[in-house]
């Protein structure tokens, strides 16, 4: 399939989308814009629920880079993550990766604008963005919007299993891409 076929069909999925559901609908006998706006509705009052929680770890974040803390911590941490051949410069998208997705993105540019994308630090960054998650965003937004106050083994498990996506992220950029 050529890229310009490609851009037509995907120029008419959502639109295909939108009509099939609302066809559906209808044939079901459901009030469709009834229906939307009991939705609609239910977001908002989704979104205006977790406004705090968003805006708290926002603040913490722009208080964590400002602060040096984010610097600090990897130094700390070095003599470790080079014992495990983990890169020294990625430690502060490493740290900040469970926190805010955008602020990890912003280092991931700063990794690949010094060392490239093709570095070895470049690749270890790259395969620790896809294979991490924002933890404490996830369980802030997700908690907050159906009212779960108590995280208990949620935050524990899911910083681990970040864990393992940085330990693996090592393995497997040498595994696929083995110093020469």
């Amino acid at each position: 399939m050529n890229l310009s076929a490609l851009n037509t069909f995907s120029a008419y999925v959502i639109p295909v989308a939108v009509i099939s559901i609302v066809v559906f609908g209808l044939i079901r006998r459901v009030p469709v814009f009834d229906t939307f706006l009991s939705g609609a509705k239910e977001g908002f009052s989704s979104a205006v629920s977790i406004l705090p929680s968003l805006v708290g770890l926002i603040v913490a974040v722009s208080m964590l880079n400002a602060s040096g803390a984010l610097e600090l911590l990897s130094h700390f941490l070095a003599p470790v993550t080079n014992a495990l051949g983990f890169p020294a410069e990625v430690m502060p998208m490493a740290i900040l990766r469970p926190i805010s997705g955008s602020g990890s993105t912003a280092m991931l540019t700063q990794i690949f604008g010094s060392h490239g994308p093709d570095s070895f630090i470049g690749r270890v960054a790259s395969v620790i963005m896809g294979s991490t998650e924002t933890t404490f965003y996830a369980i802030a937004v997700y908690f907050a919007a159906v009212g779960i106050k108590k995280t208990r083994h949620a935050i524990p498990a899911a910083l681990a299993a970040d864990f393992t996506g940085y330990v693996m992220s090592v393995l497997t950029v040498n595994l696929f891409f083995p110093p020469s």
